[in-house]
């Protein structure tokens, strides 16, 4: 989920603190796939991503890299980022010991960085408390009127519970009871969130392969541009 320019070029992500979104990012179903660039990558580049990127076919095997994977790399280098795309079942059972929260004084104790302003664009957030503060915590990644994306993190010292399928799976319910669609991304790296997608049982639908450039800034346009 980004922000786009008239180009169809990527600006950020949707998010509540919008961050610089991938250079170059490809998302591959079993009979579809799409794409897009960066609108900070030079033009003519972005045209040459663009023409690869139309030759690519739908994925077959999850876990295989794009046709042109090593090209995308050679043009644009950066941090790459592999991973499934998942959608959550029809019937998700409710867990107990699981409340919904707004409030960022919960999380202070255990979790950083978090703001009041950003809390309304973060909701539904499912918490599990102890002590008064969020132990396990889903949020919402980005969302739009349509979908919503989950973020999970669990505080260190309280893991290998089961605590994060259960947030997960209570924040997928109040996603749903808001009228949006549960999503739920990771990385093939992340064996522990991959983890948490088996024990609810959710179906990939999809692979997303992105870069992420921090090189080359010579092809990438004034940030004023």
């Amino acid at each position: 989920m980004y922000r786009f320019d008239q180009e169809r070029r990527i600006v950020s992500t949707l998010e509540p603190r919008p961050a610089v979104g991938p250079a170059f990012t490809l998302i591959r179903g079993r009979f579809e796939r799409v794409w897009a660039v960066g609108g900070r990558v030079d033009p003519d580049l972005a045209d040459e991503l663009d023409e690869l990127a139309a030759q690519e076919q739908p994925q077959s095997d999850w876990r295989e890299p794009p046709r042109f994977a090593e090209r995308y790399r050679a043009l644009l280098a950066g941090d790459l980022v592999f991973g499934p795309a998942f959608e959550f079942p029809d019937r998700i059972d409710a867990p107990d010991g699981v409340s919904l929260i707004d409030e960022a004084e919960l999380l202070q104790r255990h979790f950083r960085g978090w703001t009041s302003e950003e809390m309304p664009g973060r909701t539904p957030m499912a918490a599990i408390l102890e002590d008064g503060q969020a132990v396990s915590l889903c949020a919402c990644a980005r969302r739009t009127d349509e979908a919503a994306e989950a973020s999970l993190e669990t505080a260190e010292g309280f893991r290998g519970r089961g605590l994060a399928k259960r947030v997960t799976a209570a924040w997928a319910i109040a996603v749903r009871e808001s009228g949006r669609m549960p999503l739920y991304s990771t990385s093939w790296e992340n064996s522990a969130s991959l983890a948490v997608a088996r024990k609810l049982g959710l179906s990939m639908y999809a692979v997303s392969w992105s870069l992420y450039a921090q090189s080359y800034e010579d092809r990438w346009l004034p940030s004023d541009a």
